[in-house]
């Protein structure tokens, strides 16, 4: 639906004759902020009393400068962001000003928050899927947004939506105008969030997480996006991230955030370099860095020569898995992938989405069946058997999935779902299960009271040590953890991190880590498996593969990586595009 007056076709055409000079132009730079925040107080009621989410934030944010906002979760980064476009849920008393390109916004009507949405600040929401509208195709959303601000109307708002999508770099833009959110990349999703974000050519960008769940290479390309947009239209852009390696690679100051408060502020070299507030050294400790191996986190040395005469745990040979499409050829998307894992062992296997790392997982559940192959657990062949055959054996496995809120069941408290594996493998009384748990608990260190807790009672790093203690129960001789740490905060995720590798030492399970996140890898693994399009392309030792890597795509993902240092992050930038030149790739600035 459009709001307001229909603009006949010559109206259009007036509009747009300049082409997109009139829709995107360049903000001047002044000294006066697009986004300020002054004083901002915001607390909400709620049945257990108000809480008290943002205390007393002062920030500004000027044209062409990117200010990041950091903390973990529940320090109030997102509260504060949302205050700006006015979209707090009505239990939120707010106090102090909120100014977004001039305006007042605090006592604005629903109509003019309507106004100033889109055109004068916009937003990129961290998870695109649900950022997007599932039943419009990405080219109605952009023009919905044209048209809703009168900007253009028709075939001018059509042309223009192809526009963006070349310009924040979707390849087919005259195809993928007519294509739904589900049929993109989550990289693409994003970009196409961004395109509409700055469809009505916004003062400032609100950027919550944009690149949290992307891969390297995707983020670094959605970076250089948002860092051409910035230069080149000289927008403003409040940048929410717990990454501190993205903070380094764009930001030009830094705000950290711990309980509502900003503790510290400063130019992102002061922040990063010289941090002065415990909690910003505390982040800056948990950043795992690429090539520091595991003396960062003071975790024991791998005795690297003993996996080489230890018994074989998983053995994959050959391994082919191929996805139906109706009324097409098998998609292929693992091909031909072989590699195995030694008893005690760490094995990391990388790549970007859709390079076939889960389905693999999978495969090695019985959860996905194998076109072609081989996969023994155990020195026992897996392909073929029976499902009663094949839950024999997996008893000795235990699964750590991405996301800990989806794979635990909502309606049993903690207790069961920890128990659950004892339950379905008929493991021990009622009581010696009980019993089993609260040591489970102890290892993970939560306390006892978890028992009786639900999952939406616990944090995001809790409820993943709550799925560690349940892949544990049985003792498994193998744990497949699929990306255990990727949607957690810096800190937690160096808590898991750490306790995961404990608990490896200590139980002895040998382990498939399953990651996009290289850093990581280099501090849990022994061997790395790089993978592309379904096929590996380089593995062996983490201190040959990552530190000194032979193939190309293991530069890019290497390169892509970014550090929690803004010089060292700028020369690595710099090495990444003269790399992507090296291997022929277009890495000219965006056409806008």
């Amino acid at each position: 639906m459009i709001f307001g007056k229909k603009k006949s076709d010559k109206d259009t055409e007036q509009v747009n004759r300049a082409g997109s000079t009139e829709i995107v132009k360049v903000h001047e730079k002044t000294d006066t902020p697009v986004l300020s925040f002054g004083d901002l107080d915001v607390q909400f009621a709620t049945e257990f009393g108000r809480v008290h989410a943002v205390r007393g934030v002062d920030i500004d944010i000027h044209p062409g400068e990117v200010v990041a906002l950091v903390g973990e979760s529940g320090s109030g980064k997102s509260v504060t962001s949302m205050s700006a476009l006015g979209l707090l849920p009505g239990n939120a008393k707010v106090e102090g000003e909120i100014s977004v390109a001039g305006h007042k916004v605090r006592s604005m009507s629903s109509r003019g928050w309507r106004r100033l949405r889109g055109t004068d600040i916009a937003m990129v929401f961290q998870e695109p899927m649900t950022a997007l509208n599932p039943v419009l195709t990405v080219g109605r959303q952009i023009t919905e947004a044209l048209e809703l601000h009168e900007i253009a109307f028709g075939s001018a708002a059509e042309a223009r939506a192809v526009e963006l999508l070349r310009m924040v770099g979707i390849d087919n833009p005259e195809e993928r105008v007519e294509q739904y959110p589900h049929e993109m990349s989550g990289g693409q999703r994003q970009r196409v969030v961004i395109a509409i974000a700055i469809s009505c050519n916004p003062a400032v960008i609100v950027a919550d997480e944009p690149t949290t769940a992307l891969d390297v290479t995707v983020q670094a390309d959605i970076l250089d996006l948002l860092r051409s947009l910035k230069d080149k239209l000289n927008t403003g852009i409040l940048l929410i991230t717990h990454s501190m390696g993205v903070v380094a690679d764009m930001a030009d100051r830094v705000h950290v955030m711990f309980r509502g408060n900003i503790v510290e502020s400063g130019s992102v070299t002061e922040v990063l370099n010289s941090p002065k507030h415990p909690y910003t050294q505390r982040l800056l400790t948990a950043v795992p860095h690429l090539g520091q191996g595991r003396q960062q986190f003071g975790l024991k040395e791998l005795d690297r020569k003993a996996f080489d005469s230890a018994k074989t745990v998983l053995e994959v040979n050959d391994l082919v898995v191929e996805y139906d499409v109706w009324g097409k050829e098998p998609f292929r998307a693992v091909d031909n992938v072989s590699f195995d894992v030694a008893e005690r062992e760490i094995v990391g296997l990388v790549g970007e989405s859709g390079s076939g790392k889960s389905t693999i997982g999978k495969t090695i559940l019985g959860l996905q069946p194998a076109a072609e192959g081989e996969i023994k657990l155990f020195g026992e062949p897996m392909l073929g058997r029976s499902k009663q055959e094949q839950q024999a054996v997996r008893k000795s496995v235990g699964v750590v999935f991405q996301d800990p809120a989806a794979s635990l069941n909502p309606r049993f408290p903690v207790g069961d779902c920890i128990a659950e594996p004892y339950v379905v493998h008929k493991e021990g009384s009622k009581k010696e299960q009980q019993k089993r748990v609260y040591e489970l608990l102890d290892a993970v260190q939560l306390p006892a009271s978890t028992f009786n807790r639900f999952p939406h009672e616990l944090s995001g790093g809790q409820r993943q040590r709550v799925c560690i203690a349940r892949a544990l129960a049985l003792n498994p001789t193998l744990l497949i953890a699929d990306e255990p740490t990727s949607a957690l905060d810096v800190s937690v995720q160096a808590t898991v991190l750490r306790m995961l590798a404990e608990l490896q030492d200590e139980f002895g399970f040998a382990c498939l880590f399953i990651s996009h996140d290289l850093a990581v890898v280099d501090l849990m693994a022994n061997r790395v498996v790089v993978l592309q399009n379904g096929e590996v392309v380089e593995q062996g030792l983490c201190a040959d593969v990552l530190h000194n890597p032979k193939e190309e795509y293991t530069k890019r993902l290497i390169a892509a990586a970014p550090v929690p240092e803004p010089v060292e992050q700028k020369r690595r930038r710099e090495e990444r595009h003269a790399l992507l030149r090296e291997f022929g790739e277009d890495i000219s600035e965006l056409r806008i």
